[in-house]
């Protein structure tokens, strides 16, 4: 009762506070659009617009502020966007030639110099850029831009295109969060919670933004994400918990859908002694109910995993295989490895030590703290005891090491490529290799990878890699996302995407 009075107060000061899309627009004559998203916030590490701080970018390109060199289609396939075309000049070397009519929204011309000064800031301030770019050199001559790296990278063009690859104009410089972008809007006003956006009157696209004004709302609570949307003063939402997606199943509402890359995943903790054996790994894995997970706890809005690719990619799901649940057959393993219930508490011990472990996550993916349940009711199930600690400020504990298991939603192929997901999480020295775990054949792989050209043979790579990952017991993927966007009937050019970047576009429109 306290939290559903909680969440009513919460929505009250919400909906007093953003004046209502319809009724504002109806007042002042403007098209308004008020969008409220699970997806922007502090946790999320995409606060701001500045694509060269930690995740921001992603904010940058789904709010229709920045753009990048190309972009994804539908199939996960790289299309020109300010690039209007390249040249694979040699195994380390691509020459891009920018669009002449792009620019950015302060009016100046998107020129071979200005990508360059951008993408040196990129590989200068970023945590993860300079490792997947490996970009020696860029050289600017008019329109052109010819980018030399260390290494052979078969896939930069992808990298590129992920959303730190957002070209802005480093000469304006980042103002109080806010950055000179060239999409087809301006972002305005920036905070932990909201972003206020207008219309790009410099846009340089042939379709034209139609929106005056946006605002788009960081809402993590469930209950007030849905009654926000039910009451009329959104727009359009993301993110709604799964358990509130029939409500909007009607004809007073329209629903976007797409399956993505985002897996929700469990990585274990190297550095937990327990852990570090591979038959405790494998029973906990065996304990873990996917199916019920996502068909009960997600109602069936996304797909049980067996890897970190959906089955839609060639690298996918359908060219792997995992565990699969047997309590019994993970108690058993338990037992072998000398985990048993001694003193009959319900939890098997060994040395006299229950095998009591510390499970992390945060909250704002509303869908991360049911996992936990699902794990904790499962690993009690073979009498394994789980701690859950599901918080926001979850990055003061992994940078504390107070984990042995951590739990998040990460979107596994950004880029369209697999090697993302492999140098971002798996490698030894990735930077959220939050499990420490160190493979030597996955690092091989990797190597191997990183100088392949040609997809097939990237695909074959990645299979090998992903089967590595599930043969050491060294992550549990539970389930892939299937992106839900809930609006009104009146909005158009509003639709889930499978890379999960593009949100906000020119096509959006309030008819």
């Amino acid at each position: 009762m306290k939290k559903f009075l909680a969440a009513i107060c919460a929505a009250g000061l919400l909906l007093s506070g953003c004046g209502g899309g319809e009724n504002q627009s109806a007042s002042t004559g403007e098209k308004i659009f008020t969008y409220g998203t699970v997806a922007y916030g502090v946790a999320m590490e995409n606060v701001g617009t500045n694509p060269h701080e930690s995740y921001s970018g992603w904010s940058t390109l789904r709010y229709g502020i920045g753009e990048t060199l190309f972009k994804f289609n539908e199939r996960m396939e790289l299309e020109p966007w300010l690039a209007e075309s390249f040249e694979q000049v040699d195994e380390f070397t691509i020459k891009i030639k920018i669009n002449d009519a792009a620019k950015f929204s302060n009016g100046k011309k998107v020129d071979g110099a200005a990508v360059k000064k951008c993408l040196e800031v990129l590989i200068a301030n970023h945590d993860r850029a300079p490792r997947d770019l490996k970009i020696s050199a860029i050289e600017a001559d008019g329109q052109f831009v010819t980018i030399k790296s260390s290494e052979k990278m078969p896939a930069l063009l992808n990298y590129l295109s992920d959303p730190y690859g957002c070209i802005v104009d480093v000469d304006e410089g980042v103002k109080e969060g806010i950055v000179v972008g060239t999409g087809p809007y301006k972002a305005v006003k920036v905070t932990d919670t909201q972003i206020d956006l207008v219309k790009n009157e410099n846009y340089w696209g042939s379709d034209k933004p139609k929106m005056d004004k946006i605002f788009i709302k960081s809402i993590t609570d469930g209950d007030t994400l849905t009654m926000a949307m039910q009451n009329g003063e959104l727009d359009a939402v993301q993110g709604l918990p799964y358990s509130s997606l029939q409500l909007f199943q009607n004809d007073a509402y329209k629903i976007s859908q797409a399956d993505t890359s985002r897996v929700y995943q469990i990585a274990f903790n190297f550095k937990t002694p327990a852990l570090q054996d591979i038959n405790v790994r494998r029973a906990i894995s065996m304990a873990i109910d996917k199916e019920n997970f996502t068909k009960v706890l997600l109602n069936g809005n996304g797909t049980p995993a067996v890897g970190p690719f959906p089955a839609n990619l060639s690298f996918g799901d359908e060219k792997v295989h995992a565990l699969s649940f047997d309590l019994d057959g993970a108690k058993k393993i338990l037992a072998d490895a000398g985990w048993n219930d001694s003193d009959g508490d319900g939890y098997v011990d060994k040395d006299g030590k229950n095998l009591e472990l510390n499970y992390l996550t945060y909250t704002s993916r509303q869908e991360l703290p049911l996992l936990a349940e699902a794990a904790q009711a499962g690993l009690k199930k073979i009498g394994v005891k789980l701690n859950v600690n599901a918080t926001d400020n979850y990055k003061t504990f992994l940078k504390s090491g107070e984990y042995d298991i951590f739990s998040k939603a990460i979107v596994t192929a950004p880029t369209g490529d697999p090697e993302y997901y492999f140098t971002s999480h798996i490698v030894p020295d990735a930077v959220d290799n939050a499990g420490f775990y160190n493979s030597e054949k996955i690092s091989a792989l990797e190597n191997e990878l990183h100088n392949t050209f040609g997809a097939d043979k990237r695909a074959e790579l990645a299979i090998k890699m992903s089967q590595q990952i599930l043969d050491d017991c060294a992550l549990i993927y539970a389930s892939h996302l299937r992106m839900s966007f809930v609006m009104k009937p009146n909005v158009e050019g509003f639709t889930a995407h499978p890379s999960d970047y593009y949100e906000i576009t020119p096509a959006l429109d309030k008819k």
